[in-house]
């Protein structure tokens, strides 16, 4: 299963892609940017064909986002919702297996706690996919941690019910 983790944001979109039929090997890995003298419209749209050009690319079965949390600033907050919606509506229009994960639950699933700091997600994201560095930059880092997440706690893709 081929599975699409997203780390949204409206300057920087981190993606992780991962196939778990071969043990979590990383397909690819990135970020899609917006130029800050755009228009937000335009960051948007740029963002939305970012998207599809990742989705006929690599085709994935699966997507996992990053839940927002908590903005101290309500601006930045609105423009990364926003971004947001177009990433979630994206991802309906050429995928619609979407699942969502909190930032505590997807460093739950990485390190085996909750409140584990950014570093210690990035060394087990390293760890976990066998690479030989931490990827660059920290948003794509954080959107393979995000597809980790789903591929060690979907039920669909766990080998060890009962």
């Amino acid at each position: 299963m081929i599975i699409l983790g997203i780390d949204p944001g409206y300057a920087i979109i981190g993606y992780g892609i991962i196939d778990t039929n071969k043990t979590n090997m990383v397909v690819d890995y990135g970020a899609i940017t917006t130029p800050k003298e755009d228009s937000l419209p335009v960051r948007l749209q740029a963002i939305d064909e970012s998207l599809k050009y990742l989705f006929d690319k690599f085709k994935p079965d699966v997507v996992a986002i990053e839940e927002l949390f908590y903005f101290k600033n309500q601006k930045t907050v609105i423009q990364v919702a926003q971004a947001r919606g177009v990433i979630v509506l994206a991802c309906q229009k050429y995928c619609a297996n979407i699942y969502e994960y909190t930032p505590l639950q997807i460093k739950q699933a990485i390190t085996g706690h909750g409140r584990a700091e950014k570093g210690q997600v990035q060394y087990m994201v390293k760890a976990i996919l066998g690479l030989s560095a931490i990827p660059k930059p920290d948003d794509a880092a954080d959107a393979l941690a995000v597809a980790i997440c789903h591929s060690q706690t979907s039920p669909m893709l766990n080998t060890n019910r009962v």
